[in-house]
């Protein structure tokens, strides 16, 4: 007996669905089968969120202190401040010249093996940078940072700090929004100006207590004040109680 026009109806537009829904389910099926997956899977995972605020403290709470190495690296001294890190068992972070890391991607590797942290400096330390164009500055940070991986071999590179301080809104955005950690310090040692050691270390012993993050040079110029000053610095802070940590990312 022949079924009424609606019912009729019913049943095709249900066997319809039904058709579509399985096809649906087939294509998933075959898609987890064959390692595939939707765009959105398929995405590379959103880069890790870091704040733009310059950060001097550490990531360790307590009696701490943040050893930064600006300028390098250099075949004549950073083999020297690195010697006297494994020597006294203390983690630094390295902030790099651009092209002062891809001239020597060995010492890079070396930091890097030792345990320590890279740090993007720029491409040509321009302590005007924060006078200069947006554009200019992404490409001093991007291309600094860039070079740096490529030297290390792909380690992280989670802090940039400024040449000289030259932080601007901007800046802090390309780093921030490239993973890079703004790092500022609390106690400059000015050994670049050649102070003599007993300058140098009288410094870190009167403004430790400002803040855990300590800035000294592995380059431009002779450093032999500043190895000879962390040769005496080191062991003291021990023995002060201080630890040895990085700042927070």
């Amino acid at each position: 007996m022949a079924l009424p026009k609606k019912q009729r109806y019913r049943i095709v537009a249900t066997a319809a669905v039904l058709a579509i829904a399985g096809g649906t389910l087939a294509v998933a099926a075959n898609e987890r089968g064959s390692g595939g997956g939707s765009p959105a899977a398929e995405r590379s995972a959103p880069a890790r969120q870091v704040s733009q605020e310059i950060e001097h403290l550490s990531e360790d709470p307590g009696k701490t202190v943040n050893l930064t190495v600006d300028d390098g690296p250099d075949p004549t001294w950073t083999p020297q401040v690195l010697d006297l890190l494994k020597r006294y068992d203390v983690k630094a972070t390295f902030c790099m010249i651009g092209p002062n890391a891809a001239k020597h991607p060995d010492l890079v590797k070396r930091v890097v093996a030792g345990g320590h942290r890279l740090c993007d400096h720029s491409m040509s330390h321009d302590t005007t940078m924060d006078k200069k164009s947006v554009e200019y500055q992404s490409k001093e940070i991007l291309d600094a940072k860039k070079l740096i991986e490529e030297a290390s071999g792909g380690a992280p590179v989670p802090y940039y700090r400024a040449p000289g301080g030259a932080f601007t809104p901007d800046s802090r955005r390309i780093a921030a929004e490239n993973g890079m950690r703004p790092l500022g310090w609390n106690v400059d040692t000015k050994d670049f100006q050649h102070p003599g050691v007993d300058k140098i270390v009288d410094t870190v012993k009167r403004q430790i207590g400002k803040g855990p993050t300590v800035l000294v040079h592995d380059d431009g110029g002779s450093r032999k004040q500043t190895v000879e000053a962390l040769e005496r610095l080191l062991p003291w802070l021990k023995q002060e109680g201080y630890t040895f940590s990085f700042p927070r990312t």
